[in-house]
């Protein structure tokens, strides 16, 4: 999973700034064209506590007010959608990235016990 916005931090880090009020979102866009339209998603961001959510997703808002309207039929629904998740801060996806970290976090710490436990057994 791609995440922007993390350089420097640790998992340890992240998980104290998400305790602050970081958190990890993505924004939607929509693109249309007479006979179709394609609904998209940002890759991953992390929001860092007091930082602008709404800037991070200008861009995405701005394709989708110029581009998204245009789809026959479902194109002023997506477009409308979009806004609406982009405009609220983004889609909230924090508790899945954070049990994704966590898990990794779990994976490391077994495979170093694991380690440990080998290599006493081999001093034996």
């Amino acid at each position: 999973m791609k995440i922007n916005n993390t350089q420097g931090l640790s998992a340890e880090a992240l998980r104290e700034e998400v305790k602050n009020g970081g958190r990890f979102v993505h924004f939607q866009y929509t693109v249309s064209f007479l006979a179709g339209t394609y609904k998209g998603e940002s890759v991953v961001r992390y929001i860092r506590p007091g930082e602008n959510a709404f800037r991070k997703a200008a861009f995405f808002t701005i394709i989708t007010l110029l581009l998204g309207w245009w789809g026959v039929p479902s194109g002023p629904r997506h477009t409308l959608n979009a806004l609406r998740t982009n405009w609220r801060g983004g889609k909230n996806v924090t508790d899945e990235v954070m049990a994704t970290i966590d898990g990794q976090l779990l994976f490391a710490e077994a495979e170093r016990s694991k380690n440990r436990s080998h290599q006493l057994q081999t001093i034996e």
